[in-house]
């Protein structure tokens, strides 16, 4: 009895996957003191998956194509506000911003942000943004002996203020300023945000100093209300609702 064979199967071969990475042109204002005084537009083509991040693309540029790329980052979680810059005209946090979500299909415009001396590239001189930082003092004032226990606060006084303590210090809110722009002198929103976490704070007794300060010619009179920096905000505070709870404070002296 003859014995049954069975044709030789050949084993099917998976379809590939379609390659998730797509060619992004990052489009960046290179500035180098040391070669020229005057900054350029250079193009770095590179394959990366449009749902990276464009501080990813900001790496793989500088570890794979051109070290000498200058950035700023640390976290690289949207908490520490150090890669702030321009991309495609508009402050954000590269860490935050998805490739997909900015038109990938265009060149992506990355520059430094505005309004502070550029050093090198994308990083700019964050000395006179702390400056004004520190110059209204946001720390903690108080009078008389230290408790011994916590100073407490019912959730009622921390929700006067809790929105302004969101702030990061990335600068995106004081450097798309117009005012800011125009003159350096000015304060800026974030310093008038971390002035407000203070002197609504029940706790502090230094908000009539705060006040004072902010009263002056650079204080806080001189925002126009164009909501440039509740809009460049990662954090999502409402910037211009704290500056104009800063003003009303100054005319009523109630806080």
């Amino acid at each position: 009895m003859a014995t049954p064979t069975l044709d030789k199967v050949e084993d099917a071969k998976p379809a590939s996957a379609p390659s998730p990475y797509i060619t992004v042109t990052f489009r960046i204002r290179r500035y180098n003191p040391e070669i020229s005084s005057e900054a350029e537009w250079q193009d770095f083509p590179i394959e990366i998956d449009p749902k990276e991040r464009v501080l990813d693309g900001l790496h793989k540029i500088k570890w794979e194509t051109d070290g000498t790329l200058t950035f700023r980052r640390s976290c690289a979680h949207g908490i520490c506000g150090s890669d702030a810059m321009r991309i495609n005209g508009k402050n954000r946090l590269a860490c935050k911003t998805l490739i997909k979500d900015i038109n990938p299909e265009k060149p992506i415009t990355i520059e430094a942000i505005k309004g502070l001396t550029v050093l090198k590239d994308l990083v700019v001189d964050m000395d006179p943004f702390f400056q004004a930082y520190r110059d209204v003092m946001p720390f903690l004032i108080t009078k008389g002996n230290e408790p011994t226990r916590e100073r407490l606060q019912s959730a009622e006084d921390r929700e006067r203020f809790d929105d302004t303590t969101k702030c990061i210090l990335c600068a995106a809110c004081t450097s798309s300023c117009p005012v800011f722009w125009n003159d350096g002198q000015y304060f800026g929103p974030a310093a008038i945000v971390n002035a407000h976490r203070f002197i609504f704070d029940s706790r502090d007794e230094g908000g009539e100093q705060r006040l004072e300060i902010l009263n002056d010619k650079d204080g806080v009179w001189r925002c126009r209300t164009t909501f440039n920096c509740t809009d460049a905000c990662p954090r999502g505070i409402e910037v211009t609702k704290a500056i104009q709870e800063v003003k009303r404070a100054l005319i009523t002296r109630r806080f």
